[in-house]
């Protein structure tokens, strides 16, 4: 079985399982006591918060363990934004941030506060431009990832924390897929991040929070973790987080080298024998694992299983694989094909023979799911009106809609179009993806009794 899923959780790090075993039977105790199992216990967090601080790039008084990444991103909003409450109640976050970082601008918004989504290009970039333009002065907190978890792309993180400095704004980053591979740059003031993502244990999180920025921690308060993160420190699982991150910053360079050209390989090899495949996300500045590619006419759930039977655990961002049945915010705000995703991420240390099966076998995956949704030449419910043909895909979910469309295209001549009748979610990005790839025009989507009518002009 090859584990290609590290971006959702790396394997557990060797040095973090030795560190986790050394450590239970000397960090059990109460770090904040005097007698000498506490102090045991605290020589072994206060070694764990240096190491870790050192890997951060900040002092170690600055950085906190909280009880996941999850925590320390919310922990560290609500601080930076309770304490800068009185310049103003503006929020700036990327469109394409961690659901993480979006949950808690949905409440700010809802408390009352305003927030800034800002675009981001096809390759899944922000413009620093964006972020300049989005800074007011009642902006009270900004937050952008160092690189994207779903599609690896990296942002530009130095260039717009020295905007934010210049403005007065402090940054939160949320360094969770990249923190593994190296400091983040940049005057940023708050960094959240998880050490399941570098290979260290679930239940750890860091939060640093730089000396000037200013931070009122929100909710009840201990006198643990400096009242940032309450409750009693997990030591045992803190030292294999610290331990294992400075072993893959260790291992860091060269293999950035050896995933790069694996994942190099996949984004080339893909595009060359799977036919009416996008590959998404920016090509150069990406972090060293990541490979994400969308499929037309294939049901992204259908191909996990297909892949997940010959030995490959993937993850997708499709709407097909999602109880909600819409497709990943990362994709729609990317404007890119949703249907058919596959995610790719390569653990430390995969193996070139693994990959080499995995693009041998992945064409005859997507053949065989294509083959079971093929549609016929013209789907039932279609109906000729002169120069326009009118596909009716109500009730039925992606890829159908679009491999209806693909069918009938060739129906109408050039300069006619197609209105394909669809209540899913995922066609309003589909369609117009496909449009792109395909070079047919997307003329728009306009409402109708049921669903949405989208517009496809024939152009060749």
């Amino acid at each position: 079985m090859s584990y290609f899923d590290a971006a959702s959780a790396a394997p557990l790090h060797p040095v973090a399982r030795q560190a986790l075993l050394a450590s239970l039977d000397e960090g059990w105790a109460d770090p904040g006591r005097l007698y000498r199992e506490g102090r045991r216990a605290r020589i072994l967090l206060d070694a764990a918060r240096e190491a870790a601080a050192e890997a951060v790039g900040c002092r170690p008084d600055e950085l906190v363990f909280t009880s996941s990444g999850t925590r320390a991103v919310h922990g560290g909003i609500a601080g930076a934004l309770a304490g800068r409450r009185r310049v103003g109640r503006h929020l700036i976050v990327s469109a394409v941030e961690h659901s993480s970082v979006l949950h808690s601008a949905e409440a700010f918004e809802a408390d009352g506060g305003t927030v800034t989504r800002v675009p981001v290009a096809r390759t899944g970039a922000v413009a620093v431009e964006s972020y300049a333009e989005a800074l007011r002065p009642d902006t009270a907190l900004a937050c952008l990832q160092s690189a994207n978890h779903e599609v690896g792309t990296e942002q530009p993180v130095a260039a717009v924390a020295e905007l934010c400095r210049d403005a007065g704004v402090p940054l939160l980053v949320d360094a969770a897929q990249s923190l593994g591979w190296g400091p983040v740059d940049g005057p940023w003031s708050v960094l959240a991040a998880s050490a399941h993502k570098w290979g260290g244990p679930a239940g750890v999180g860091l939060l640093a929070v730089r000396k000037g920025a200013r931070f009122a921690v929100q909710g009840p308060v201990d006198e643990r973790e400096s009242g940032r993160a309450a409750g009693f420190e997990n030591i045992p699982a803190i030292v294999a987080a610290a331990a294992s991150l400075r072993a893959v910053r260790a291992e860091a360079a060269a293999e950035a080298v050896r995933l790069r050209e694996l994942t190099a390989r996949i984004r080339a090899r893909v595009a060359a024998v799977v036919p009416d495949v996008e590959v998404v996300g920016e090509p150069l500045r990406r972090l060293p694992g990541i490979v994400t590619f969308s499929c037309l006419y294939v049901d992204g759930e259908a191909l996990l299983h297909e892949l997940d039977r010959e030995g490959f655990s993937v993850s997708s961002g499709s709407s097909c694989t999602s109880s909600t049945l819409t497709p990943s915010h990362v994709l729609r705000a990317m404007g890119v094909l949703s249907e058919g995703n596959v995610r790719v991420s390569l653990p430390r240390g995969a193996a070139e023979e693994d990959v080499e099966r995995f693009l041998a076998v992945l064409p005859r995956a997507v053949a065989e799911v294509r083959e079971k949704l093929g549609a016929p030449v013209r789907a039932a419910g279609t109906e000729v009106r002169g120069a326009e043909l009118v596909v009716d895909a109500l009730g039925k979910r992606c890829p159908i809609p679009v491999i209806e469309l693909a069918k009938v295209i060739g129906e109408v001549p050039v300069g006619g179009t197609v209105r394909v009748l669809s209540d899913d979610e995922a066609a309003r990005l589909d369609i117009p993806a496909w449009c792109e790839m395909r070079e047919q025009e997307y003329v728009g989507e306009e409402p109708a009794d049921r669903g949405s009518a989208y517009v496809v002009r024939r152009l060749s």
